[in-house]
């Protein structure tokens, strides 16, 4: 690998990307520049992790809202949570081993998730359950909105 692909990486990322993608199909694989690719992938892969669980983690608050905040729900708040599962669900299409995980990224995220809640709403942290009172599936199931089908764990 040239100083001048490294060079590339830090100047122009796509041109860098397309000449990667140009040397692997052209088989010169001695020309590619290695040390960046790697950090590339292991980027991505922390990518795909923080997205699952940024948006597992809106999706815990709005559904904290929308159970214990009735009087304010609104389609946004249904919008939000629909768009949250979707993403979810499409992210585990797309990448099936990242599914296997949705159990501690729910413990680790649980918390974040009704501190944030309790924060939009100005309502105490005491009134959300301490611990997760929703399944996974629950979580993940389009048809669940808590407090509306009698489906939620009550604290």
């Amino acid at each position: 690998m040239d100083d001048h692909l490294n060079s590339l990486y830090e100047t122009d990322a796509l041109i860098w990307t397309e000449t990667q993608i140009a040397l692997l199909r052209a088989g010169q694989f001695d020309q590619l520049d290695l040390e960046n690719i790697i950090s590339e992938l292991g980027y991505q892969v922390r990518k795909d992790k923080n997205e699952v669980a940024s948006r597992l983690c809106g999706l815990m608050t709005h559904l904290l809202k929308y159970q214990f905040q009735t009087q304010r729900r609104s389609r946004s708040w249904v919008s939000t949570i629909i768009q949250h599962r979707i993403a979810i669900l499409g992210i585990f299409n797309q990448m099936p081993s990242l599914r296997p995980h949705i159990d501690e990224y729910v413990a680790y995220y649980y918390p974040k998730a009704a501190r944030a809640a309790a924060r939009e709403t100005k309502l105490s942290r005491t009134v959300f359950p301490a611990e997760n009172p929703y399944t996974v599936e629950q979580i993940l199931d389009e048809e669940f909105f808590p407090g509306e089908n009698e489906k939620a764990v009550e604290p």
